[in-house]
């Protein structure tokens, strides 16, 4: 993928991997527009040249008037990213955690949907362009202490390899960006593993660069994630990973 040359809008770029990589496609060359409901973010990415525009991804009709109002200022878009979510953690044990499960499939699957619908009449029209879907290392390795986000990125995983084989020969590709825990979100105080936000930024934007794109961006530190299954380590990362269940606060004392 050309970086310095494409029009690209960022659903839920205005905070965190989403805003980062909102600066470096700019700075890169490319036009770029973001999403998202913090009016003071948006505010102050207008400030840096960066087109800012408010979406509710829980809202069709929020979708519906972002798509039209970005179509309206960049006719030429291309480039589709969508990566607004949000992160719940749920004790299963007790039933009030169907709140967060019914938030985080409605903003992390539906709202993913409700935004590749939007553009891809758009996209199939101009007979070329590339979606970006955003999962993480934790739909191919679950984290216990928030299963129903764990779920909700293998959804995506899943939809993504749907919706690129029944765009195939549209001219429209997708994309899966697979990121690990990132040092972004606060989950710096969680995970002191966590990878810093510019490193993995700078290894996200390498490997989209590359010709032709691989159909899933995975940096290094997400390998364990992704391959534990065929590398054998699957039960005993499970396993390790299940001790954050002390993290739940039924689960303390």
């Amino acid at each position: 993928m050309d970086l310095s040359q494409r029009t690209v809008l960022i659903v839920g770029g205005t905070s965190g991997i989403g805003r980062e990589l909102a600066r470096r496609f700019a700075a890169a060359g490319s036009t770029v527009a973001v999403g998202g409901r913090s009016a003071r973010a948006r505010t102050d990415l207008s400030g840096e040249g960066i087109d800012a525009f408010d979406v509710d991804v829980t809202d069709e009709e929020s979708v519906a008037r972002a798509r039209d109002a970005v179509l309206d200022r960049h006719p030429g878009l291309d480039t589709v990213v969508t990566m607004a979510g949000v992160m719940l953690m749920e004790d299963l044990r007790d039933p009030g955690h169907f709140a967060a499960a019914r938030t985080t499939v409605d903003t992390n699957l539906l709202g993913t949907i409700r935004v590749v619908d939007a553009f891809t009449p758009h996209l199939i029209r101009r007979g070329s362009g590339t979606f970006v879907t955003v999962t993480s290392g934790i739909a191919f390795l679950p984290f216990p202490p928030m299963p129903t986000y764990a779920a909700s990125k293998a959804a995506v995983h899943a939809y993504s390899e749907a919706l690129r084989a029944q765009l195939e020969g549209t001219g429209v590709g997708v994309v899966e960006l697979v990121p690990p825990a990132v040092a972004t979100g606060g989950q710096e105080k969680v995970n002191p593993h966590a990878l810093p936000l510019d490193d993995f930024a700078e290894e996200a934007m390498g490997l989209l660069a590359q010709e032709p794109t691989p159909n899933e961006i995975l940096v290094e530190r997400v390998h364990m994630h992704r391959w534990a299954e065929r590398d054998g380590t699957y039960a005993d990362l499970v396993a390790q990973r299940s001790q954050a269940l002390a993290m739940l606060p039924g689960r303390q004392g």
